[in-house]
């Protein structure tokens, strides 16, 4: 049985007679005359006798017609359910973010979203982008540095700018030699380093390397006097003002680490998850 169905038997109830019937729904009498046979094969009973003036329900009719009024009852509360629950922005929203973002930017981007949508579930995986992308299609939402992921949607939230720090100044003219401390992160981003060490190398020579595991562990020792580190502007606070840095530059130009917002096809049409994405598009980053 259909809704339509039993939207007929309710009409034919209502007018009393095929033909007005036919008449209020727009189609041929013998339509709605066809209708009627299948629905009561359907069911095993006579639902209508016809008499001259109109159509009589027979005891089993009411039985029939009693339930056709609660199917379409039933019909009108789920689409009412279904309305007012896409008008409330619910659900479980899965995140995988970049070790740093979640540090420096997710906190309060987070705190302001679960504020204003309470009833959204927030599930939050965070570490180096490399493992992100290898695990991507498990989130609604992954945040990640450097490359885009080419397999998703990918917005560009900001570019951060790189800066060599260290607490001896960088002398023109003259060969700087220190241990260099690094932190680990993805690929790319010792790609980078070792790019602009290399074209640098007249000017900068490391002597030995340290990595440890946290940025912010990094930006400690370097502060200490251990060795120059590399940072993004984003971590570095207030340390252009206070320690002796170089931007770092290729052709000219700054070298920098995008930040990204990726998606599959089709999350958006979640709307917790849609308004995550705007939240974070919206966000100003580096007061840019």
């Amino acid at each position: 049985m259909k809704i339509e169905d039993y939207k007929l038997l309710l009409k034919m109830n209502e007018v009393g007679t095929i033909r007005g019937t036919a008449k209020a729904i727009l189609i041929s009498q013998p339509a709605v005359t066809q209708r009627l046979r299948y629905i009561e094969s359907y069911f095993g009973h006579t639902i209508f006798i016809r008499t001259p003036k109109k159509l009589l329900p027979t005891p089993a009719g009411e039985l029939i017609l009693n339930h056709a009024k609660n199917v379409m009852k039933g019909e009108a509360e789920l689409e009412n359910h279904l309305a007012s629950s896409a008008k409330r922005v619910q659900g479980t929203l899965s995140i995988a973010c970049s070790s740093l973002i979640s540090q420096r930017f997710l906190p309060s981007i987070l705190g302001e979203y679960t504020s204003k949508y309470p009833k959204v579930a927030v599930e939050l995986v965070t570490g180096i982008s490399e493992n992100i992308r290898r695990e991507h299609k498990n989130y609604h939402v992954c945040i990640i540095r450097g490359e885009k992921l080419k397999e998703c949607t990918s917005v560009r939230l900001f570019d951060d700018p790189l800066y060599i720090f260290d607490t001896e100044p960088f002398p023109k003219n003259k060969l700087k030699e220190r241990p260099l401390i690094s932190f680990s992160s993805d690929d790319s981003m010792h790609e980078v380093v070792d790019t602009w060490l290399y074209e640098h190398q007249e000017e900068i020579k490391p002597v030995k390397t340290l990595t440890v595991d946290q940025i912010e562990t990094c930006k400690q020792f370097m502060k200490q006097g251990i060795g120059m580190a590399v940072l993004p502007e984003s971590v570095s606070d207030s340390m252009k003002e206070e320690y002796p840095h170089l931007p770092l530059l290729l052709d000219g130009k700054p070298v920098t680490r995008g930040t990204w917002v990726c998606y599959q096809e089709g999350v958006r049409d979640l709307p917790h998850v849609d308004h995550f994405i705007n939240a974070l598009t919206n966000q100003s980053f580096l007061d840019v």
